[in-house]
């Protein structure tokens, strides 16, 4: 073969990283990294369920993608509400047959020192990113034991793996989230389900401005910690997603798969 007919077909390999034909719902998908996410995700060939809280951002994003060519649909999700996350999977399963991606990003931050930290900030973030975690991984996770296949990628953070101050309701959330995809992991491994891991840095995202508009001092003391040099932006987390949700990563599960910088070995 010639390389110029190499150009021309792609290598099987390569054809894996394909989400042609794929049903995705992803969480948090009305902004930042859940935005990121989607776009390329829709980008890659799948049909994307943008599942957010926030209804009106989702469906700006659909329209957005919708005009590109793109396929998307914006569907009203609080992550806490078992009930609400039940009917997602039921409704998504009955319109599309399938569910063969969660990518789980809808999360919540706060900081303050430990000593002060407020309690019913901690359990709404405990709640949120865990919870609400889990029970999406629950619910999908059953279609997709039902159907025989599909890929969980849950989002833990570098505060699932070291010490992030000020962060203790995130950080226990996010180390849980982390025990949760080995747990679920290795229990469906033989059963068609995989369950992986992003360990994002810090990106560049509205949550993060948040952060810096209260504390600017946060991003001198974290980019210490980043031999890259900076922050990441929301684009540099598709290529690890797209991955995950592939067939191209058909033999990882139980993984964590860090985009961050370096930080986490530093």
């Amino acid at each position: 073969m010639t390389l110029d007919s190499q150009k021309k077909s792609l290598p099987p390999w390569l054809e894996k990283f394909s989400l042609d034909g794929k049903i995705a719902i992803i969480t948090g998908a009305g902004s930042g990294l859940g935005a990121a996410v989607a776009k390329g995700m829709a980008m890659s060939g799948a049909f994307v369920i943008l599942a957010d809280i926030n209804l009106q951002a989702a469906a700006d994003l659909a329209s957005e993608l919708q005009n590109a060519g793109l396929n998307g649909e914006a569907l009203n999700i609080d992550v806490t509400n078992a009930r609400e996350v039940s009917d997602l999977a039921d409704r998504v399963t009955k319109e599309y047959g399938k569910i063969d991606i969660l990518a789980n990003i809808a999360g919540i931050a706060k900081r303050m020192p430990t000593e002060d930290f407020d309690e019913e900030v901690f359990d709404k973030i405990m709640d949120v990113n865990l919870r609400g975690s889990f029970l999406c991984l629950k619910y999908a996770g059953r279609k997709m034991l039902e159907q025989g296949f599909g890929s969980i990628i849950n989002f833990g953070s570098i505060a699932s793996v070291v010490a992030n101050p000020e962060s203790m309701a995130y950080s226990c959330s996010k180390g849980g989230v982390v025990q949760m995809t080995r747990t679920a992991g290795v229990e469906w491994a033989k059963r068609g389900v995989r369950v992986n891991a992003i360990i994002p840095g810090t990106f560049y995202t509205p949550l993060l401005q948040q952060i810096l508009d209260k504390d600017p001092a946060y991003a001198e003391y974290f980019l210490a910690r980043y031999p890259i040099g900076r922050f990441g932006d929301p684009e540099e987390i598709v290529g690890a997603c797209v991955y995950l949700a592939s067939d191209a990563s058909s033999f990882v599960t139980g993984s964590l798969l860090s985009v961050d910088g370096g930080c986490t070995a530093y």
